[in-house]
């Protein structure tokens, strides 16, 4: 089948949203799909159309940007000649222009499905502010005008404001994940690279420095944790630098953050490839998601560490706390509260050697082939009522 993804930001932009969207686009085409993505040319160096392993890519130039969103005044055109030459259409949201997408769907009578990934929470500010309502409006409308609506766990929409009003549309499924091996020779350039003094214990998170990451918890939680262990390193691994409206929140953890460097804590190890992050994973002893709000949803980054054997301490956040609950992989710390974090990382690694996870287990639930294989059944399913109600 033809399928169209849509999607405000898709990689090489960084987060769980793209990686998912992207994992499923190359599923999907492995599988025999025709598969589109269509996304903005948020960055002026990426082709406005490409194909990466056989997803073809069409990215919409970009007129103005309003916080993390971006302005594009040729999209309706363009979405409307995808629309009417795909078959399926899958949606990430949050996306201001997915309602738009979503009606035409319907219209069409185009099986259409949005996958959730997020409550939206705009940085402060008036502008951000009028942003954040206009995509949860518009949010709102595609929710009405798709036909299903996809999110990771039970947990998350049980507690998601948006997603409590769309209940009968809902259906649950595993995000994909998946991680190349590694060798020996890989691992050991890592750390010679990253942690050539063999500091230890080492804590790695992996994300964005952004708000709602809560980088500023695990920065006020170091001084417990030095105190029992004085040599431990902090290795961050994502982008850093020039994260689109974060500026702010980058400069006011600055002073911290160049003090834990300069004592060799902390170091920003940068945007990993796949490959990179496998070596990544095998050089930390425990991986942290000190999150804050809604805007985090599961966490993909978790489901990877336990697949290398590595425990997780995670916020007590709806759906960020699932990986731990669902694995046995490490410790839940309660919401913004260093003392907790702290608490909870210590813990872990006093009991390191207890974590054994089940790794073909966890492997198989998140295999970017079976969810693939879902959103097959899915469509599938949609298909079929639009034909039950045609002949009605």
């Amino acid at each position: 089948m033809r399928i169209l993804i849509a999607l405000t930001y898709y990689r090489p932009h960084t987060s769980g949203l793209t990686i998912y969207a992207e994992r499923i686009a190359r599923a999907l085409a492995a599988r025999g799909h025709s598969v589109t993505v269509l996304t903005s040319h948020y960055r002026k160096d990426l082709p406005y159309e490409e194909t990466c392993d056989g997803v073809k890519i069409v990215r919409v130039p970009v007129l103005a940007r309003i916080s993390k969103g971006v302005i594009m005044p040729t999209f309706g055109l363009i979405a409307n000649k995808l629309v009417a030459e795909n078959d399926w259409i899958q949606l990430h949201l949050p996306q201001f222009d997915a309602a738009g997408i979503a009606l035409r769907g319907r219209l069409l009578r185009k099986p259409t499905v949005v996958t959730y990934h997020c409550d939206l929470h705009m940085p402060p500010g008036i502008l951000a502010w009028a942003a954040n309502q206009g995509v949860l409006f518009m949010n709102d409308l595609t929710a009405r005008f798709t036909h299903k609506v996809v999110t990771y766990t039970q947990d998350y929409a049980d507690h998601s404001p948006y997603l409590s009003g769309f209940k009968k549309k809902i259906r649950v499924f595993s995000p994909p994940v998946v991680l190349p091996e590694t060798d020996e020779e890989a691992v050991t350039d890592f750390i010679a690279e990253n942690n050539p003094d063999g500091r230890s214990p080492v804590i790695g998170m992996a994300a964005r420095l952004a708000t709602e990451k809560g980088v500023e918890v695990l920065l006020s939680a170091l001084p417990a944790i030095l105190n029992q262990h004085p040599s431990t390193r902090v290795l961050f691994a994502g982008p850093y630098k020039g994260i689109i409206g974060e500026e702010d929140y980058a400069r006011r953890l600055d002073p911290m953050i160049k003090r834990y460097e300069e004592s060799g804590v902390w170091k920003f190890v940068g945007e990993l490839n796949p490959q990179q992050m496998a070596a990544f994973y095998k050089a930390i002893d425990v991986l942290v998601l000190p999150s804050l709000n809604s805007t985090e949803a599961f966490g993909l980054v978790q489901i990877e560490a336990m697949l290398n054997g590595v425990p997780s301490v995670a916020s007590n956040l709806p759906g960020v706390r699932q990986p731990v609950k669902r694995h046995g992989m490490g410790a839940i710390a309660e919401i913004g509260s260093a003392e907790s974090l702290a608490n909870a990382v210590l813990k872990v690694l006093d009991e390191r050697k207890s974590f054994s996870p089940d790794k073909e287990k966890i492997r198989m639930e998140y295999d970017p082939d079976r969810v693939a294989e879902f959103y097959e059944e899915l469509f599938t399913e949609i298909s079929c009522e639009i034909s039950g109600n045609d002949k009605q």
